[in-house]
């Protein structure tokens, strides 16, 4: 089978969503780039099948061109995620997006039900690629609506709450998408705790700045 590394590794991932709790049951869904057949495009969890009973050919290859040249995939009896849309739109307009991992995770989906950026209450927020951590505002799920608003959320960003959905993080590869969406639920949970005391006392967007400098350059060294 074509492509069977990519494949395999979108199944590791979609299991991890379960096994690490990062996404419960069936919610979420994992997508990594890559080209099959000569057509750039996207590999992508199925629609409606539980994680551990994936395989290879299971997973479903999207094109990044227009909607219409979906049409033949609908039709073969392997339908991809729902969510397939953001996932396409997220590649086309981060250039650096290979791998993206999408999740319901319990901490996230709490604070995003408030609809609200997550303030530089703490400075691994940086780890997200801004000073702070946007939320997408809500629209129904699966729509070109919700995929425009979560792109607005991610610009200068690696990843966003979504309104009372979840979160969404991409990668250089999905290791590094995954460890991030981990990253941003570990955010939000000790928001959440640091929320039970109050507000908490936010780092000043000049030493953001000097946390992001210190980041990048961690990054690239």
């Amino acid at each position: 089978m074509e492509n069977l590394k990519e494949r395999k590794e979108v199944i590791e991932y979609s299991i991890k969503l379960n096994s690490t709790n990062l996404s419960p049951l069936r919610s979420g869904n994992i997508s990594v780039r890559g080209i099959e057949n000569g057509i750039e495009g996207f590999f992508i969890t199925p629609s409606g099948k539980k994680y551990e009973s994936l395989q290879p050919e299971d997973i479903v290859f999207l094109s990044l061109k227009e909607e219409k040249d979906f049409l033949s995939w609908f039709n073969s009896g392997k339908n991809p995620s729902s969510e397939w849309r953001f996932h396409q739109d997220i590649y086309r307009n981060k250039w650096e997006a290979k791998a993206i991992v999408h999740a319901h995770s319990p901490h996230a989906t709490a604070v995003s039900t408030h609809g609200k950026s997550i303030p530089p209450f703490h400075y691994m927020v940086a780890l997200i690629g801004g000073e702070d951590i946007k939320c997408s505002k809500y629209a129904t799920f699966g729509t070109h609506e919700l995929s425009m608003n979560i792109i607005k959320a991610l610009e200068n960003r690696k990843a966003c709450l979504m309104s009372n959905h979840g979160q969404v993080a991409f990668g250089e590869n999905l290791s590094k998408a995954f460890e991030l969406a981990q990253e941003l639920e570990n955010i939000c949970h000790q928001y959440i705790i640091a929320l039970k005391l109050g507000e908490p006392t936010n780092l000043t967007f000049a030493e953001m700045q000097k946390i992001l400098d210190k980041v990048k350059n961690y990054k690239s060294g």
